[in-house]
């Protein structure tokens, strides 16, 4: 029964981020490092979801360490530099050997519908073929690069159709140009290229590089496309994370409203970044998508969402929908990507220059992060701004975080006179007030 309730909560919980998906675009791109750790097929299990949640989804894939393979096989010399392989002719036949085997081992885990699987009746069709349009790198630093090149268009006027027909889209790292001449490009530029071409909503590096730490090892999570620039010039992070975080950054400056990079070596890692708050990866945004500001009458939903749990227990009062549209005025939220994590509200008592903070709320899957006492100072500044000299609060369980923060306990008769009349004896809440 216990996990019952655990899924069912669960369950719940992700549905506001399956309304906010649904329709939308993702460009999904993985190194061949994934596919030769043998992650793929759990990667189909997860994209196929996110294909029966009417997400539509690109694929792009990398061809790096089979490149290498098909290079050892021939006993050629791999060749960089910057970081870039130089792709001379035996280069070009290794990676369009390496592209064509990968296109087919992906199609084949999309092809997957063994019952008692999450491929069950998926009947997915993933769909390539000739989408970019490439050209040469050309000479570099006094190198010619040769048959190594950027995707210079994407095919989206072709793309678009398959998406909304509910096809998957396969994009391998190779192009072409307009002579008929092939060109190896980088999984990460055609993901760039793809995502900005279609005007994607997230674009998601699933990588084989662990989870990004600054300097001092903190992990980042959110970051914003300036800050990830910042990262980049203290150049402090690995090469290849650093190579991830500056496609991140290019994406956002394109357009793209987030991209996430996610370590594959967990589980289920794209499902656990897209569908919990915190995530496990890195998302890069072109501004910072939380923002704590005065309610809306449309944050009701979402405020009432919040509280329930806590009124059935006891520890809020109850209030109706009616009573939050009627003050949503006086309330304020913590609205993170869409979602809100936290809300109070503060009622004013302007005789006695007083005002009481009430139903501060903040979601469990984003406590301990700093939300509770970020929504006090707000209200401290809001009443401040208000004229008033004193915020009270009345509480039967949380004293004592109020204690820690500057409140002080006091009696009914300290309230402001109308509020006295109000009060419920039968909650015998605690009264803690705070001078402004």
């Amino acid at each position: 029964m216990e996990n019952s309730v655990q899924f069912v909560q669960w369950l719940r919980s992700v549905a506001p981020y399956i309304h906010a998906f649904r329709g939308k675009t993702f460009v999904v791109a993985f190194p061949g490092e994934l596919v030769k750790a043998g992650a793929l097929p759990v990667l189909a299990h997860d994209l196929s979801l996110l294909h029966a949640l009417g997400i539509k989804v690109v694929i792009v894939h990398g061809s790096r360490p089979q490149v290498e393979e098909q290079l050892a096989l021939r006993n050629v010399e791999p060749r960089y530099h910057n970081g870039l392989r130089i792709t001379d002719a035996a280069a070009m036949e290794c990676a369009k050997e390496a592209a064509g085997e990968l296109r087919l081992d992906i199609e084949a885990a999309f092809s997957q519908g063994l019952p008692n699987t999450p491929m069950a009746h998926s009947a997915i069709r993933i769909i390539s073929g000739n989408f970019i349009t490439a050209r040469p790198l050309g000479v570099i630093d006094g190198v010619d690069l040769e048959f190594t090149g950027v995707a210079r268009r994407i095919a989206y006027e072709t793309i678009h159709p398959i998406l909304s027909a509910g096809g998957l889209v396969l994009l391998s790292p190779l192009g072409f140009s307009p002579t008929g001449e092939a060109f190896n490009l980088t999984m990460e530029d055609v993901a760039v290229a793809a995502s900005t071409a279609l005007r994607a909503d997230k674009l998601i590096f699933i990588t084989e590089t662990p989870m990004i730490t600054d300097a001092a090892g903190t992990e980042l999570r959110e970051l914003s496309s300036h800050q990830a620039r910042a990262i980049l010039t203290a150049d402090v992070l690995p090469a290849d994370a650093a190579f991830y975080l500056r496609h991140a950054v290019q994406a956002c400056n394109n357009g793209i409203a987030r991209a996430h990079i996610v370590p594959f070596a967990t589980d289920g890692s794209a499902l656990l970044e897209l569908f919990t708050h915190d995530g496990i990866g890195t998302m890069v945004t072109y501004q910072n998508l939380e923002s704590l500001r005065e309610a809306t009458i449309e944050d009701v939903g979402g405020i009432l969402k919040l509280i329930e749990p806590l009124e059935a227990d006891g520890t809020l009062v109850k209030r109706g929908r009616e009573l939050i549209e009627r003050e949503i005025n006086y309330f304020s939220v913590i609205e993170h990507d869409g979602v809100i994590f936290g809300c109070a509200a503060l009622y004013p008592f302007p005789s006695e220059k007083m005002a009481e903070m009430a139903c501060l709320t903040v979601s469990p899957d984003a406590q301990t992060q700093g939300d509770g006492e970020r929504l006090l100072k707000h209200i401290e500044n809001r009443a401040r701004a208000s004229g008033f000299s004193k915020l009270f609060v009345l509480t039967t369980r949380t004293s004592h975080w109020f204690l820690k923060r500057g409140f002080v306990l006091a009696t009914v008769d300290d309230l402001p006179k109308d509020r006295q009349h109000m009060y419920n004896w039968q909650r015998k809440s605690q009264v803690l007030i705070k001078q402004l």
